[in-house]
Parts: C-alpha cells; structure tokens; sequence
C-alpha cells in the first residue's frame, strides 16, 4: 500500500467522486433532470461500490459495462488489450502469436459474459441513447478495460460519455481526454505502480457485493418514484 493513503477504502473514494462530479454538473448547469439525463455506468466488479454515491446523490440509475482484460500467460496482471461481454475489442500490442491471440480473447470473453450473466439480475432496463454516460471505476492503471468499455458505450451514441475515477497516471490524461467528452480524475499520482496502493483498503469485491450495489440502487430509486 501507498504509504500515506489517499483513500480510506471504495466507499470514501466514491463520496469523494460524487461530489466532484455533481459539481461539474452544477458548473455547467446540467443538475437538471430535464436538461440531462445521467446514468453511471460501473466498471465491475470494483467499481459498482465507487459507482453507488454517484448514482444516490444524482437520483439516477447504476448499470454496468463488463469489460475483461486481455493478458499474456507470464503476467496476468498487465493488460495487452480488453474485451467487453458484448464482444468489443481493444488492443494495445496484440501477440503475434495468432493462436494465442484467439485463445486469450475468448478467454476474456467468456470472463466477461459470466460476469454480465452474474449480475444481470441487478440491472435496470436503461440505454445509453441521448443519455450523459457516466462511466466509473476505482482507478486507472494501463486504460485497457476502460478504453474498451467507453467504446461500448459509445456504439449506442449517449449525449455525452464522462471518464470518472478517483486516482490514474498523470500520463494517461491525455489518452482519456480522447475517450471521453470530459474526465474527472481527483488524483494522479507519480510514481504509479497499481490502483490499489492509493487506498488503505482494498479487498476484492466478489460478485455478490457487486450484485447487492446494483440491486439496492435498482430498490432505491423504485422507493423514490414512489414517494414522488
């Protein structure tokens, strides 16, 4: 870990982010819903609990786009490329390799569509179309899976797609600002190394923390209806 934390754990990284994203929003008076209509999109499985403060303080609904990293067998850390379950692809260096290349997308493939089937029980019945995307994680390290997963989103043409995150490299600023319509990053750090060291805690969120996120988005904003 970071030896002085910038984040205690997910939930106070996404606080965090809310608020600097609602006040974006305030700026460039899009807080209301008949101006914008936001959804947050989350990254899973770590960043539905980032995502949730987002979509609570902007009343909207929390979806999901299961993006997989494409790695090489000698370091299954490092992304070579991404693939999200609908079959969006990205490479940053594909192997030469064809037979390899084959076999490592299919596998990132299937992660992702057993991922997506996973949570799908959660999901609200929304589309990106004419909507402010809001798409989130809880960090950025090479950019693969959120490269690949801003070009999902961006197939069903949104208002507008925003990058959100609580900590990235200062050198792929640029390369989100090409992404995206307007990234909020509340920290670069440098020297990098991995998202989890910026966080006191990080565990793994398992499928069933990621499932409970969207669910309990799903209720809450059925209980708002309800009450309005």
């Amino acid at each position: 870990m970071f030896s002085s934390p910038l984040f205690d754990n997910r939930a106070d990284a996404g606080e965090k982010l809310a608020t600097a994203v609602f006040a974006e929003l305030e700026k460039l008076n899009l807080t209301s819903p008949e101006v914008v209509k936001p959804i947050v999109y989350a990254l899973p499985r770590g960043g539905l609990p980032i995502a949730v403060p987002i979509a609570r303080l902007l009343g909207c609904p929390l979806d999901v786009v299961v993006a997989k990293k494409i790695t090489r067998p000698d370091n299954l850390e490092y992304a070579i490329g991404a693939a999200t379950a609908d079959g969006e692809v990205v490479w940053q260096q594909k192997p030469r390799n064809l037979s390899f290349q084959t076999l490592a997308l299919q596998q990132a493939l299937d992660r992702a569509q057993s991922l997506l089937a996973d949570l799908s029980p959660g999901r609200p019945n929304v589309s990106a179309a004419g909507a402010l995307a809001i798409l989130v994680d809880d960090g950025i390290a090479t950019g693969m899976t959120m490269a690949v997963a801003a070009q999902a989103l961006r197939i069903q043409q949104p208002m507008a797609l925003w990058i959100c995150v609580p900590v990235a490299p200062q050198d792929l600023l640029e390369f989100l600002e090409e992404m995206c319509d307007r990234p909020i990053v509340l920290e670069t750090p440098d020297p990098f190394y991995s998202v989890s060291r910026f966080y006191a805690e990080f565990p793994q969120v398992e499928t069933e923390v990621a499932l409970a996120c969207l669910m309990q988005q799903s209720e809450w904003q059925s209980s708002v209806k309800l009450e309005g």
